[in-house]
């Protein structure tokens, strides 16, 4: 059995759509990262980075005893893959390139993204140069993604945790102010595996999705402001 530790976010979703793709059994725990649930001890034990996801495998344990922690959902989902050899491939080349494709996540869509969702979204003070900068180099890794999903179906071949990582964020484009509309390649993709039936599970973890979106645009600035801060560093 595997604890997840999770809330609704492009990052926690990567986890939860992953546990749903590998039909594996696990336990929702929900972190709520609006009042701090991710900076209590309890949680840091498993995290020390205090972020969510994070998952703590009961089939493995570690040198106390314990369930087997990881955090950084990159790694956690690397991790699944290797546990199950599910969504990676077993060669040397195809796993590299699955790799590949969850790095670039990991070190492009999800930073550029994620930085133009505050300064778009929540800082307190429109700075147009930050915006225009992440919201064009979110862009442009867009542009890439279309690139490479010309000539595939897929971004590694097969469907993988790299399609399931860069999904996770580019599906809430629109939270940062970027179009995918010209880029029809991404468009296509983003559309096929949002008809997965283990996909659309996973969003709804922790909580319904569409439950919660609506009760975010009935409370938008109330969500603005617990989102600002969060993110800026204002109150807890």
């Amino acid at each position: 059995m595997i604890d997840l530790y999770t809330a609704a976010t492009p990052n926690g979703w990567k986890a939860s759509v992953t546990l749903e793709e590998m039909g594996l059994d696990y336990t929702v725990k929900a972190i709520d990262i609006s009042t701090g649930d991710q900076r209590k001890p309890k949680f840091l034990k498993i995290n020390p980075n205090g972020r969510i996801p994070a998952i703590v495998d009961h089939d493995l344990k570690d040198e106390n005893g314990d369930g087997f922690a990881v955090f950084e959902s990159g790694a956690l989902m690397l991790y699944l893959a290797e546990k199950t050899g599910m969504l990676m491939p077993g060669d040397v080349r195809g796993r590299s390139k699955v790799i590949q494709w969850l790095m670039f996540q990991m070190g492009g869509i999800g930073p550029m993204m994620g930085q133009a969702n505050v300064f778009y979204r929540y800082f307190p003070e429109k700075i147009q140069p930050a915006i225009d900068r992440y919201q064009n180099e979110s862009a442009r890794l867009f542009g890439v993604l279309d690139g490479q999903l010309a000539e595939n179906e897929y971004l590694a071949g097969d469907y993988s945790i790299a399609d399931i990582a860069n999904w996770c964020w580019v599906r809430i484009h629109a939270w940062s102010g970027v179009d995918i509309e010209p880029f029809e390649n991404l468009v296509r993709w983003r559309d096929q595996i949002g008809e997965r039936p283990a996909a659309i599970a996973g969003l709804n973890v922790p909580y319904n999705l569409e439950e919660r979106m609506k009760a975010q645009a009935e409370n938008e600035e109330e969500f603005k402001e617990k989102a600002r801060k969060m993110l800026v560093g204002k109150g807890d």
